[in-house]
C-alpha cells in the first residue's frame, strides 16, 4: 500500500502534467538518446510521447539512462509518419518540426502555450520529408560552432524547457490539466493500485 508521502507525490506530480504538448520521436535508434528523451519529457512534465518506429524490435529505452521515467509517460506507437501526425492534427495539435533547412524559424518563435507537437527525428537523417510536408511549424535551435545541430537529448531539453518558459508564464503549471477522470485513472496507476483484468 503507499504512504502518504507517495499518494501525495504522486498527487502533486500529476497536477504538473501537461497533456497538450507532445513530443513525437520519429525513427530513432540509439537507445541513449532515446532514454535520455523520455527522462528529459518527465522532467518537464509531458505526459505523453508519440513514437514512430516502423522497425520490428522493440523501441530503445536503457533504464540506467532513463531513470525509469518511463513510468510516468504514457506512449503512442505509429508504424508511420503520416499515421502519426495526421492523428495528432485531427486531435486539434500543431505540428512543429525541427529541422535544418534554411526555411525552419528559431525555437522561441513558435507559440507552445497551444496544443502543440514538436517533432525530432533520428540522430543521422533528422526528420523525414514525410513530416517537413506535414508540419505547421519548422523550428531550429541556432548554432553558432562547426557543428551542425546538438545532441538530440540536448535539443529536445532546449526546446521542452522553452515551452516551460512560456507555460509557467501563462499559469499552465498552476493547476491540473485533466480531467477529473483522467486524473483519477492515472494516479491509481501511478501508484499501483489499477485493478488488473481477470483472466480467462
Amino acid at each position: 500500500m503507499p504512504t502518504k508521502k507517495r499518494k501525495k507525490r504522486v498527487k502533486d506530480v500529476l497536477c504538473l502534467r501537461q497533456p497538450d504538448i507532445r513530443v513525437v520521436l520519429e525513427d530513432i535508434t540509439n537507445t541513449h538518446n532515446a532514454s535520455a528523451v523520455v527522462r528529459t519529457c518527465d522532467a518537464a512534465g509531458i505526459l505523453y510521447m508519440d513514437i514512430i518506429h516502423a522497425r520490428p524490435e522493440p523501441f530503445p529505452i536503457n533504464e540506467s539512462i532513463s531513470t525509469r521515467a518511463e513510468k510516468w509517460i504514457k506512449f503512442n506507437h505509429y508504424s508511420s509518419t503520416e499515421e502519426c501526425l495526421s492523428s495528432l492534427k485531427k486531435q486539434g495539435f500543431e505540428i512543429a518540426c525541427t529541422h535544418l533547412g534554411s526555411e525552419a524559424a528559431d525555437y522561441t518563435s513558435v507559440d507552445y502555450t497551444q496544443p502543440i507537437a514538436v517533432v525530432f527525428g533520428n540522430e543521422l537523417q533528422g526528420v523525414t520529408e514525410e513530416a517537413v510536408q506535414l508540419s505547421d511549424h519548422l523550428i531550429q535551435i541556432p548554432m553558432f560552432g562547426m557543428a551542425q545541430s546538438l545532441n538530440l537529448s540536448v535539443s529536445a531539453g532546449i526546446i521542452l524547457y522553452e515551452a516551460c518558459r512560456q507555460r509557467i508564464q501563462k499559469g499552465l503549471y498552476e493547476k491540473s490539466r485533466l480531467s477529473e477522470k483522467k486524473f483519477t485513472d492515472i494516479q491509481k496507476e501511478w501508484l499501483g493500485l489499477k485493478k488488473k483484468p481477470k483472466k480467462r
